[in-house]
């Protein structure tokens, strides 16, 4: 089967999720569980065989994972955004919206950036703020497949709030060391054991989403099939071409 440069494009996003996010994510489960053993080994006054660099290893590739997230959400989302506009011609038509749209690209990667070099409490706030609002508006644009009427399996919103999770996570990580209530680390592993649930949930969608949307030479065809669950003829597409 012969790909055009769009759907090259549009097997980006897995094939990086695949490759890059997922195996990440499995460093970082391992690597927060070794942490915690070390933690109540040393609590209870015993010897631990796990090293003590791990919890900073944990840390290194959490930073890692946050940006991996956000970084395969824009990936996924960018292609059928700007695809939207070529498609409407909306850069004639409405100008100041696609500079709007290119203007908050640049912004929310920069606040991304900004995040991941904060000292401070308030600009870490400010920063992560600015990065999940960048992340919620752009990824309700025109042209993202987002299955709103199914939000509840829908691909795109396990992966909205994923990646806001794991901003919120790199936004706290300074806090976590520095309460001695262990407010914000007992708040961090409750949002990342829900984080790791939207992950599952994004392998089983994702792999979903690969077979609802078509490639570009099946769209002509795809797009004329009947989807109305109440027609007797659901389901049914009209005839395809005779082989030449």
């Amino acid at each position: 089967m012969d790909l055009n440069p769009d759907d090259i494009v549009l097997l980006l996003h897995p094939a990086i999720a695949v490759t890059i996010v997922f195996p990440l994510i499995g460093m970082v489960l391992r690597m927060a569980w070794q942490t915690r053993q070390r933690r109540l080994e040393v609590k209870a006054q015993n010897k631990s065989k796990i090293p003590p660099g791990v919890g900073q290893e944990h840390v290194q590739l959490g930073r890692w994972l946050t940006g991996a997230v956000v970084g395969v959400y824009f990936l996924g989302i960018t292609h059928p955004i700007f695809a939207n506009i070529q498609e409407k011609d909306l850069l004639s038509k409405e100008p100041f919206k696609v500079t709007f749209i290119v203007l908050l690209y640049v912004a929310t990667i920069a606040s991304l950036v900004f995040l991941y070099r904060a000292q401070d409490k308030v600009w870490r706030g400010v920063f992560a703020t600015l990065t999940g609002i960048g992340v919620v508006v752009l990824g309700f644009q025109d042209g993202v497949y987002r299955l709103d009427n199914a939000w509840f399996a829908s691909h795109f919103y396990y992966g909205l709030v994923a990646a806001l999770l794991m901003v919120f996570s790199l936004a706290i990580v300074r806090d976590i060391y520095q309460d001695r209530a262990n407010r914000w680390r007992t708040t961090h592993v409750v949002l990342n054991c829900f984080a790791l649930l939207l992950f599952l949930g994004q392998g089983i969608t994702g792999t979903r989403d690969l077979l609802e949307i078509p490639p570009s030479w099946q769209k002509s065809t795809i797009y004329q099939c009947n989807f109305d669950k109440t027609s007797p003829s659901y389901k049914t597409c009209p005839p395809l071409a005779p082989p030449k």
